[in-house]
């Protein structure tokens, strides 16, 4: 047996372990004894109450109290974990049921199914835009499947690693973990599960280098990110990162040799960049929750009180995304009309993300949200139409040199930056002869330097192509 006392404000983190251990006792008169505790405690400066329990549940009572300590630093948040030990407590806790209608709500609230799909579709847009003439079916689906599984696994261990954190913030109380309706243990067999099948899968039906990118994958987002949102708001970058692979993966998918060319990276890049105004939003919608919870984001008081440095991230990286179609066009991922959509496309984005930035306000960070959730899904449908099939039969360098030869607005770096002679001394005594030798010059310099625009001629174009 264990005595605790604690204060009057430490009353909700002594009703936080009451829940806590009632979940794990499944004893009528143990949650009956919790909840008429629960009752008496908001009358008393300190309460003292003795629980008959063996040494482990003792510990387990020290470390919760002890967690819950930590994080519910304000009068927010221990009013939050107040209201949920009170739902919680009233009703005598009763063991989770194991059903099958049971299981599959409990696996589906574990995978956080709409966010899996959402990672999906970023995946099979990869690998149409990966692929040649026509789309494999077969290797799209295996894609498919083998990406909901591994998103499945790391939306799980995520669960499974803030399963007290999420006690604490109204948004996630009603997981499954922090209701009760599954164990940890429950938890962590259906995330082993959906790892192994989903690299199984991507391996069995793709390559090792999509495999891989799975795998390595639910490590950077269970392992690193997840752990980092209590630390420090850079995790949000990493989270970013995390968002842009799903398509890399499906673009390697797309071919036998799992190769990842220039083009591949579009996707990514305007993956990473859209995240920003995003969860910029949603961290700004949540700061009070992911307060209570402690989590580390931009939105933290200590690092922005005004929410003007988080609206400035998103300004910069909605703007970022405004050329990404001209991009695509340069790689050859995309046929021309897509620069000038996702132009049009991006535009009130970044005017949302102004008007936030102008005067930041939860009214402005939901428009900013929703638009940035009609933005990606537009994106992706229009990279699909205006797809420009992949020449797999040539190595990443050639299929560079093809793109830059066809590419409207000629560029020299992609035609002449590497050693393709004789291409390379053609296009430099041509672009010397025909704009001088200064201008000719800053058409040398490497990405994000690129040279202006300027329009291609038949004569040029034919010098881009080896022909006299």
């Amino acid at each position: 047996a264990t005595s605790l006392s604690m204060s009057r404000a430490a009353t909700a983190a002594a009703a936080f372990v009451a829940r806590d251990i009632a979940h794990r006792v499944t004893s009528h008169a143990f949650a009956s004894s919790s909840t008429s505790l629960l009752s008496s405690s908001s009358s008393s400066s300190s309460l003292s109450f003795v629980l008959g329990l063996t040494t482990t549940s003792a510990s387990i009572a020290t470390a919760s109290a002890a967690r819950s300590l930590r994080t519910a630093r304000t009068v927010g948040a221990r009013a939050a974990v107040r209201a949920f030990a009170t739902r919680a407590m009233s009703k005598p806790s009763t063991p989770p049921s194991y059903g099958v209608a049971h299981v599959v709500k409990v696996c589906h609230d574990l995978s956080k199914f709409r966010l899996s799909v959402f990672v999906t579709s970023t995946a099979a847009c990869g690998y149409a835009l990966g692929s040649d003439g026509s789309i494999d079916i077969g290797g799209l689906a295996g894609t498919c499947v083998g990406t909901m599984l591994c998103s499945a696994s790391a939306n799980t261990l995520n669960q499974i690693i803030e399963r007290v954190p999420d006690s604490l913030m109204r948004r996630t109380w009603a997981r499954p973990l922090p209701s009760g309706r599954c164990t940890p243990a429950f938890a962590g067999a259906f995330a082993v599960a959906s790892a192994l099948g989903g690299v199984g899968v991507l391996r069995a039906t793709t390559n090792d280098t999509t495999a891989a990118l799975g795998a390595g994958n639910i490590f950077l987002y269970a392992g690193v990110y997840t752990p980092l949102k209590r630390v420090h708001f850079l995790n949000t970058w990493i989270g970013a990162v995390v968002g842009a692979i799903p398509p890399l993966m499906g673009w390697a998918a797309a071919n036998a040799r799992g190769t990842l060319d220039p083009g591949a990276y579009v996707l990514a890049g305007a993956l990473y960049l859209w995240q920003m105004p995003h969860f910029m939003a949603l961290a700004y919608m949540g700061k009070d929750d992911y307060l209570n919870g402690g989590y580390r984001m931009l939105s933290h008081p200590m690092y922005d009180k005004t929410g003007r440095r988080l609206a400035g991230v998103a300004v910069r990286n909605a703007v970022a995304l405004l050329p990404i179609g001209v991009v695509a066009v340069a790689m050859g991922v995309t046929s021309s009309p897509f620069a000038y959509e996702t132009l049009a496309l991006g535009t009130p984005m970044v005017a949302a993300s102004m008007a936030f930035y102008a005067k930041p306000s939860i009214v402005a960070a939901r428009r900013m949200f929703f638009g940035s959730l009609l933005y990606l899904p537009a994106f992706q449908v229009l990279a699909c139409l205006h797809r420009i099939p992949r020449d797999q039969s040539v190595d990443v360098f050639e299929s560079l040199r093809q793109t830059s030869a066809a590419f409207p607005w000629h560029c020299v770096p992609f035609a002449a930056a590497n050693d393709w002679s004789p291409e390379r001394e053609r296009l430099r005594v041509f672009r010397s002869r025909a704009l001088g030798p200064a201008l000719s010059e800053t058409s040398y310099a490497p990405f994000p330097f690129l040279p202006l625009p300027i329009p291609s001629c038949p004569h040029d174009r034919a010098y881009a192509q080896g022909k006299d």
